[in-house]
């Protein structure tokens, strides 16, 4: 299975540090003792410390060069609550956010499905390493506009999935600026913050908007964040929506009663990012493991013949078969594809559901 990026390297610092700390669960002889009051009804807003260790995890995760508010954060039901959430908040129906491509397939679900909201590609290509430009940005604000869609934001991945690549800072920037000037909003999905394994370091849009040379209106901005990734805690559900917008924030936990994150795992959690000797360690251990697999699983390809996109970040390669494809078509790369599933027996995820803008590329996890 290398077409699900699930984040298991680090699990045996997690299982040192449960057998070191059991009374952080309620459900052990030594956590007992909290089981009443943690099962009873809580705050909506979500426990005060968990919301505190994560606002303290989200600083940590971006090198303090940020610190975030744990009065802004919202919980919900994972990263997708969270996407959903934010598109509820934002949007009416047939409302859209511009994306650039390639971008996470999820998107169409998770933004889409109950909201009505339409998703707008900004088309970017492997021929500048698919960076995000200005005037593709523009060409798909005009597509909107001739189509009589409003766009209401702009939905970014930073790092990037699939890519595994950062956005600039000058880039980031740009979007700001962009997003100041039509008035619209900027989301931005970091939940892969902490996967960043090598130079250049990651920027969150957190510290852009400090910049004094930046122009920003702050209620225009929203982070997605999750311990899905960073941490490998799919299962845990813990999605958060972090906004600078007071009325985003207001309507945003009126919602969130909807896909809370059950307060045994805010107590759990809470105690183990309250934790900053294993913290610090997970961090730094986390990034060691990821640029030894990647730079490992890399060199093997390279020595086949198969080049990946240039990435730093993630829990996948952007993987280069154009020179497989029978011809240079989506459905070549759908043949090859199930070559790769049915004979090699590995699942890896086609460009396609990416909205990639050229067949041959594939995302695979390692």
């Amino acid at each position: 299975q290398m077409g699900l990026a699930e984040n298991q390297l680090c699990f045996n610092l997690i299982h040192e540090w449960l057998l070191k700390n059991p009374e952080a669960s309620i459900c052990t002889a030594q956590g007992a003792a909290e089981f009443r009051d943690i099962a009873i009804f809580q705050d909506y807003h979500g426990l005060a410390e968990f919301r505190e260790a994560v606002a303290k995890f989200m600083g940590k995760v971006r090198r303090n060069r940020a610190s975030f508010d744990p009065d802004r954060i919202v919980m919900s039901g994972g990263a997708t609550g969270a996407h959903e959430m934010i598109a509820f908040c934002l949007a009416d129906p047939g409302d859209a956010f511009l994306v650039p491509t390639p971008y996470y397939p999820g998107f169409d679900r998770d933004l889409r499905w109950r909201t009505g909201v339409k998703l707008i590609p900004v088309v970017c290509e492997s021929s500048n390493d698919y960076q995000i430009t200005i005037e593709a940005l523009e060409a798909a604000y005009e597509t909107a506009q001739e189509a009589d869609i409003k766009v209401k934001g702009l939905l970014i991945t930073n790092p990037s999935n699939p890519l595994g690549t950062i956005i600039t800072k000058d880039t980031l920037e740009a979007l700001v600026t962009f997003a100041n000037h039509k008035n619209i909003h900027l989301v931005c999905d970091e939940i892969y913050a902490a996967t960043v394994f090598s130079q250049p370091e990651f920027t969150s849009i957190a510290e852009i908007i400090e910049e004094d040379k930046i122009c920003c209106n702050r209620d225009l901005i929203h982070i997605i964040y999750s311990l899905s990734k960073d941490m490998g805690f799919p299962g845990f559900r813990v999605g958060i929506v972090y906004s600078y917008n007071d009325a985003v924030v207001s309507c945003a936990r009126k919602m969130s009663s909807f896909g809370l994150v059950s307060s045994q795992t805010q107590y759990l959690i809470a105690s183990m990012l309250a934790d900053d000797e294993f913290v610090d360690k997970f961090i730094v251990e986390s990034r060691k493991r990821l640029a030894m697999r990647h730079s490992f699983f890399t060199q093997r390809l390279a020595q086949v013949g198969i080049n990946c996109l240039k990435s730093n970040a993630g829990l996948f390669v952007w993987m280069d078969l154009r020179r497989l494809l029978k011809e240079q078509t989506f459905e070549a790369e759908m043949v090859l594809w199930r070559v790769i599933i049915n004979e090699i027996k590995l699942n890896v995820s086609p460009g396609s559901p990416f909205h990639c803008s050229e067949p041959g590329w594939f995302r695979v996890c390692f």
